[in-house]
């Protein structure tokens, strides 16, 4: 079972990068803001791209709402990787957004 986080329950976490952050969505939409600390995956290139994450690392998956990262950490989680889907997304970030 893939674990489920709260974006508003680890603001504190995310505000000091307690753990890595991808954002799955498209580049564009990445470049347009998003969560401090957060990296671009786009879930376009992760099936081409996920060998270049460590294994041993654990993962939260962000996207616009947290559809695109369910489906990130599913394709993650049956490679073997410790995701959790961060619900809520970058629309639900009560902070400012990086650009």
């Amino acid at each position: 079972m893939i674990k489920v986080v709260d974006i508003k329950a680890i603001k504190e976490d995310l505000e000091a990068k307690a753990f890595n952050l991808i954002d799955v969505r498209e580049a564009d939409e990445f470049a347009a803001g998003r969560v401090p600390g957060a990296v671009n995956l786009p879930l376009s290139e992760l099936a081409s791209r996920y060998q270049g994450l460590a294994a041993d690392k654990p993962y939260h998956i962000i996207c616009q709402m947290d559809t695109r990262s369910a489906q990130a950490c599913a394709f993650l989680d049956s490679k073997g990787y410790d995701v959790t889907n961060i619900s809520g997304g970058t629309s639900a970030w009560m902070g400012a957004l990086e650009q």
